[in-house]
């Protein structure tokens, strides 16, 4: 029978670094595309208990977390919020790493359909690169800002936008960048079907009802590989 970890209430205990495991635990294992069954054979529990983890507040004990971590492909300090005031990418490099260039259709299927990406707009002060929640419609990459807010310069101008992923638990990761034509919607009938398809608002806040849609005309990619990784091919 599968082991049951502690479950409890309240803070994590000594040693068990302070986080919402659960709204973790949900997403990465939606990144993969996983169920909770799924997750619970990998991690040598229940069901139940996954739907417990992420709904409720729970204190599970390190030997969990770490098969846990393992069945999600990823570390510890990713699942209890240790690394969230880090920057990606404080890991050592893999051991033979392998750059591969993406394809077209990759880059497209890695923007996904909505997310948080970066654009890259020249202002009076200089070039100046802010990140923004996006969505993809129609072969393009639409995001909202405010009239006067930095990322409204991209409107009329060629822009460059940029997402990227990087696991460091395994040191690899991918980036997309696309470039090309940007221009702020005004056509009420187009506004609304934006504000129809998108996702989120904001995370920055305020009033942010401007549509700014990047239409590209060159979409690029790269992936670094590590031997022995998860996605890798060896």
């Amino acid at each position: 029978m599968p082991e049951q970890p502690q479950t409890g209430h309240g803070a994590p205990g000594p040693g068990h670094p302070k986080g919402d495991i659960g709204r973790r635990v949900a997403t990465r294992r939606q990144q993969l595309g996983l169920s909770r069954e799924d997750v619970a054979l990998r991690a040598g529990s229940a069901p139940g208990y996954i739907e417990y983890l992420e709904e409720k507040t729970a204190t599970p004990g390190m030997g969990f977390l770490l098969r846990l971590a393992d069945a999600l492909e990823t570390t510890v300090t990713a699942l209890t919020g240790g690394g969230a005031e880090l920057p990606p990418g404080i890991g050592i490099a893999g051991d033979r790493p392998e750059l591969v260039e993406l394809g077209h259709d990759q880059c497209w299927a890695l923007l996904g359909t909505h997310g948080v990406g970066r654009v890259a707009v020249t202002t009076p002060e200089g070039p100046a690169i802010l990140p923004v929640n996006y969505l993809v419609t129609e072969g393009r990459i639409a995001f909202r800002t405010a009239p006067d807010a930095v990322p409204a310069e991209a409107a009329g101008t060629e822009t460059a936008f940029e997402v990227d992923h990087i696991d460091d638990a395994f040191s690899q990761g991918w980036s997309v960048l696309a470039v090309g034509g940007a221009r702020a919607v005004t056509e009420e009938d187009a506004v609304s079907k934006l504000e129809h398809q998108a996702y989120s608002a904001p995370w920055a806040g305020g009033d942010r009802e401007l549509w700014i849609v990047l239409t590209p005309e060159r979409v690029t990619g790269r992936r670094i590989l590590v031997r022995g990784a998860p996605g890798s091919r060896s």
